[in-house]
């Protein structure tokens, strides 16, 4: 597009699965506060709970999450011990009513479990918390650690939606970030989560990868289309070794330019919906009858820390090292190093190191952003009616960017709505709404 000569779309700019985002979280928050946040949590209201496994038995170099790379089994023993505790600290500073309706198993490699213990984790969050009876249940997947075993045992954890890292099928690629992973793994693993009734399955791709090009990111889609996953998560490579230094094992010679990464990520989405799939927020793609689909359609789609998601629960508590809790009233992350982590619930403690409370411009703010990244637009009349007058100097600003920018934003009825042109910019869009961007020294990964 030819946005308006004074706007310049940000080369790098938050995700935005939180707002304010996680550089501004700082150690003012606490245990005493969020056992407040947590006792504030109403009766019979649902939560999210996410259970993060920090552990990988390959260190894939473009990775960005964190986890600790063993090839022994003995810490992750441990550390479920541990993980264990936390579980039964956290049900009890919530009220005993509210319910599950939502638990993701994220890493690291959730799979690196073995089904012993697969089986414990289940029995010692259904012995903490109630769950209903829909409660979606999904686990992210490395095809490789799966064996029949496994497969077994997260059929049996309940799990209802299943997430495989693809990336991408070419041997190049995968050798550049030392994710070697084949096709066939790959098609064993949804076939065998199938067989085992996992009602959904959802692949993720990445595009702007060390030797990627607009020809290798589509034959990846089309291989990962032939197995008919209901979702696809076409991800942008988020190359940050100031911040993860085992990226610095990339070549930064052979990673694809910014006009490069525009390309592929186009390619890749223009084949994803020429095959039938519904275009949902920035980055993700559903079949029509897939529920994230629906609550896109209906406006009810919503973004955490795992990314979108049609899960309606206003409370996530993060359980594990370096997990994320958010509250109505603020964000709470727990301890990444695993010895602190470890020492908060010896001594019966959550283990929580860093977070923000929100102010009533922050609630604005994030609300404002979060429909910006769901639905690439933002109702005036809802602001007001959320937020009153605290609302008023957002919508000012929206105002001014449509008067100055009307490439980018303009105001359609009682709605401010992102032109579709700029779309694939709507990070640098949100990011026009974020009052804490630019203070501290806080870099972000490749806004496209």
């Amino acid at each position: 597009m030819s946005a308006s000569p004074a706007f310049q779309f940000a080369d790098t700019a938050p995700r935005y699965t939180s707002y304010p985002t996680a550089p501004h979280f700082h150690n003012g928050v606490g245990d005493a506060q969020v056992r407040r946040w947590m006792a504030a949590v109403g009766e019979d209201e649902a939560v999210s709970l996410y259970i993060h496994i920090p552990f990988c038995d390959r260190l894939c170099w473009f990775c960005a999450c964190h986890t600790h790379h063993t090839l022994r089994y003995e810490p992750v023993a441990s550390y479920l011990e541990t993980l264990y505790r936390e579980i039964v600290l956290a049900a009890a500073s919530l009220p005993q009513t509210v319910r599950v309706s939502a638990l993701h198993l994220g890493g690291g490699s959730p799979t690196l479990l073995t089904p012993q213990d697969m089986h414990k984790l289940m029995d010692a969050l259904r012995e903490a918390f109630r769950f209903n009876r829909d409660a979606s249940i999904s686990i992210e997947i490395d095809p490789t650690d799966m064996d029949e075993g496994r497969l077994d045992a997260i059929a049996a954890f309940g799990t209802t939606r299943a997430s495989l890292g693809v990336q991408d099928f070419r041997p190049e690629v995968q050798k550049a970030i030392n994710r070697e992973q084949s096709f066939e793994d790959t098609r064993a693993v949804v076939e065998g989560l199938r067989a085992r009734g996992v009602a959904a399955v959802n692949l993720d791709l990445v595009y702007g990868l060390p030797h990627q090009s607009v020809d290798s990111i589509a034959e990846t889609v089309a291989m990962s289309l032939s197995l008919k996953p209901d979702r696809v998560a076409l991800f942008g490579y988020a190359h940050v070794p100031w911040f993860k230094k085992h990226q610095r094992l990339i070549d930064e010679a052979v990673l694809p330019d910014r006009e490069a990464r525009m390309a592929q990520s186009v390619r890749a989405a223009g084949l994803i919906r020429a095959a039938g799939y519904e275009a949902i927020g920035l980055d993700h793609f559903a079949l029509p009858g897939d529920s994230l689909a629906r609550a896109a359609r209906k406006g009810k789609l919503r973004r955490n820390f795992q990314g979108y998601t049609d899960d309606p629960a206003e409370t996530l508590i993060g359980l594990g090292p370096s997990s994320v809790s958010g509250f109505r009233e603020g964000y709470a992350q727990n301890a990444t190093a695993m010895g602190v982590y470890r020492r908060f619930i010896e001594k019966g403690m959550m283990p929580v190191m860093r977070g923000i409370e929100l102010s009533g411009e922050d609630q604005v703010r994030a609300w404002v952003i979060q429909r910006l990244m769901c639905d690439f637009a933002f109702s005036v009349d809802e602001a007001s009616v959320r937020f009153g007058e605290t609302a008023e100097p957002v919508l000012e600003e929206a105002h001014e960017m449509c008067s100055r920018f009307p490439d980018v934003l303009v105001r359609h009825g009682g709605s401010f709505i992102v032109q579709p042109e700029a779309r694939i910019h709507v990070r640098s869009v949100a990011a026009g709404f974020d009052s804490y961007l630019g203070r501290g020294t806080a870099r972000h990964s490749a806004a496209v």
